[in-house]
């Protein structure tokens, strides 16, 4: 079956509905690309909505070669512009509105695209900073109405489809971004032959428990402007599940509504949508407790925070994935307890942008049953893709000196699916590069039987501890904390911030929860919407220590971030 995957994103959908069985798509809120096509599509659907973006894009100045920046709300639509785009032979470059004015400009200039899509909201967000970005692409269209210096697709519609343009196998394909945790992203280029017959066509494979199943509900909920939402695209519509539920935010009440009418067998979403939704997890899983130990009554009402089973939007979750940033021990324990299924698997993977997936773990019950004391949990990724990547750790301060293993060290990765470098930055990647091994800028363990253990990012490390683990801790001795981050401090004491729902935190709990661990600053109380993210959730901890630690400075050095 994989021999015959389409290994063309520009006719993905054609192809799709001309050899696979159609999908029942929901959406949690109309397409931006299709605001009056309601939430419900079918494969002919959406490859008939490509085709016609494909028209409007041509009339707008995509040809083969150019460049077409996407920068819109979050929503799924960024796929089927890119597929649109492809189909032209341009190069899309997939761009979230998350990211600053400023630094959206800096990549737009390394971009020079032909054809800018967006929205008036980014496009007033931009010139409130200052930025006029119409002016830094050859034709500006704004998807949701007219604005100043754009065109609306409906002015460029009636052209003829444009034909198919086939591209080589290691061109460009497709232009993403990476989290821009410490300042302004990096582009990274990928070509057909690392996003699609690399990484799609692996995870396209009959692969026990991990594939996709024909009466599978699928649920997505991550950022879609990522390399992610194509290669998954690609893998998941082949092996036809029954539905496929997609969610462009973390909204508690749309995602309830949306799970419950649609609950999903196989749920992927960003850590942030898990910790947002943890309340919804932690309410359902007395009754999912409750089905569990009363097997003849699974179908029947069970009394609890949950009315009835049909109230737990994620009873029928056999496998949760994670990936993007790491997951809290606590969030993790919640989701496989709210599932009704007697072995739900939690996988979690560890990968980058430039990498794809490069080891992964499935968590269990058992696994995390033990919430006391300080182990590894979470921070252990499991052991790198057999036959697909090999993994080695450096010495810090010497990278070309290789270090034993499990001794502490910069992990580096070896895959076919790294990515083909950064555009406008070929100096910042030749640093990240030595021959065929990448460094992830990560610090951490490949232990003696071959598993993986992250700690930290380079730039966020204080030398004798883990952050990662200290926040694991702190999430499972105060379970009333909905984000704890622990940012290093070159000259004095790591500092909490922490995430509460009513802003306050006991002192005396605190003492109890620190009592064993090195000495921490007093913590920090602020609301979740006072953390800076990145468009996959994470923490932007540069700006964080900005905002509560003015003028302080990390003890990391960021050199390979």
């Amino acid at each position: 079956m994989v021999r015959r995957l389409p290994l063309d994103l520009g006719p993905l959908f054609d192809t799709l509905a001309e050899q696979r069985p159609s999908v029942d798509v929901q959406l949690g809120r109309p397409l931006d690309l299709a605001p009056d096509g309601g939430t419900s599509w079918d494969t002919a659907g959406l490859a008939e909505l490509v085709r016609e973006t494909a028209a409007w894009l041509a009339a707008a100045g995509a040809r083969p070669g150019s460049s077409v920046a996407i920068v819109k709300r979050n929503h799924w639509d960024y796929v089927l512009l890119a597929c649109a785009a492809a189909r032209l032979g341009a190069v899309p470059a997939l761009l979230s509105d998350r990211v600053a004015p400023d630094a959206l400009v800096a990549l737009l200039h390394r971009l020079r695209p032909d054809v800018l899509v967006t929205q008036r909201d980014v496009l007033a967000g931009a010139r409130a900073a200052g930025h006029d970005l119409d002016r830094l692409a050859v034709r500006t269209v704004c998807l949701d109405g007219p604005a100043e210096g754009a065109l609306t697709p409906d002015e460029l519609r009636g052209g003829a489809v444009p034909p198919v343009h086939a591209r080589g196998d290691d061109e460009p394909l497709a232009v993403i971004h990476t989290s821009g945790t410490t300042g302004v992203p990096k582009l990274v280029v990928h070509s057909t032959r690392t996003l699609i017959r690399r990484l799609s066509a692996f995870e396209a494979r009959p692969w026990p428990v991990l594939s996709v199943r024909g009466d599978d509900t699928v649920a997505s909920a991550i950022s879609f402007a990522h390399g992610r939402a194509l290669t998954w695209t690609v893998s998941a519509f082949w092996r036809s599940p029954r539905t496929v539920a997609l969610l462009p935010d973390s909204d508690l009440s749309t995602a309830a509504a949306l799970l419950r009418s649609h609950p999903p067998t196989v749920l992927e979403a960003m850590p942030s949508n898990y910790v947002r939704w943890q309340q919804l997890a932690d309410g359902a899983a007395g009754a999912a407790a409750g089905a569990r130990a009363e097997p003849s009554r699974e179908a029947s009402p069970v009394q609890g925070a949950e009315p009835s089973p049909e109230a737990n939007p994620f009873r029928n979750v056999r496998l949760f994935i994670s990936t993007f940033d790491a997951m809290h021990p606590p969030t993790v324990r919640a989701f496989l307890n709210a599932s009704q299924r007697r072995r739900p698997l939690w996988m979690q993977g560890w990968g980058q942008s430039e990498t794809g997936p490069l080891s992964f773990r499935f968590l269990t019950r058992k696994t995390l049953s033990a919430p006391a004391g300080r182990h590894p949990t979470t921070r252990d990724l499991g052991r790198p893709v057999p036959g697909w990547v090999r993994v080695k750790v450096a010495d810090p301060e010497r990278p070309g000196r290789a270090v034993r293993r499990g001794e502490l060290g910069m992990l580096y990765a070896r895959t076919g699916a790294l990515c083909l470098g950064y555009l406008g930055e070929p100096e910042r990647w030749a640093q990240k590069v030595d021959g065929p091994w990448f460094n992830t800028g990560d610090l951490g363990v490949h232990t003696r039987d071959g598993r993986v253990f992250v700690l930290d990012r380079e730039v966020d490390m204080v030398p004798g501890l883990s952050c990662v683990e200290i926040e694991d801790v702190l999430h499972e001795r105060l379970p009333d904390v909905e984000e704890a981050v622990l940012l290093s401090v070159a000259d004095g004491r790591p500092q909490p911030v922490l995430v509460t729902a009513d802003g306050e935190l006991d002192p005396q709990r605190w003492r109890a929860a620190v009592r064993d661990l090195p000495p921490l600053a007093k913590p920090l109380i602020v609301p979740w919407d006072a953390v800076p993210r990145t468009a996959t959730g994470k923490v932007r901890r540069h700006e964080l220590r900005e905002q509560v630690l003015a003028g302080s400075s990390p003890i990391g050095t960021g050199r390979w971030t």
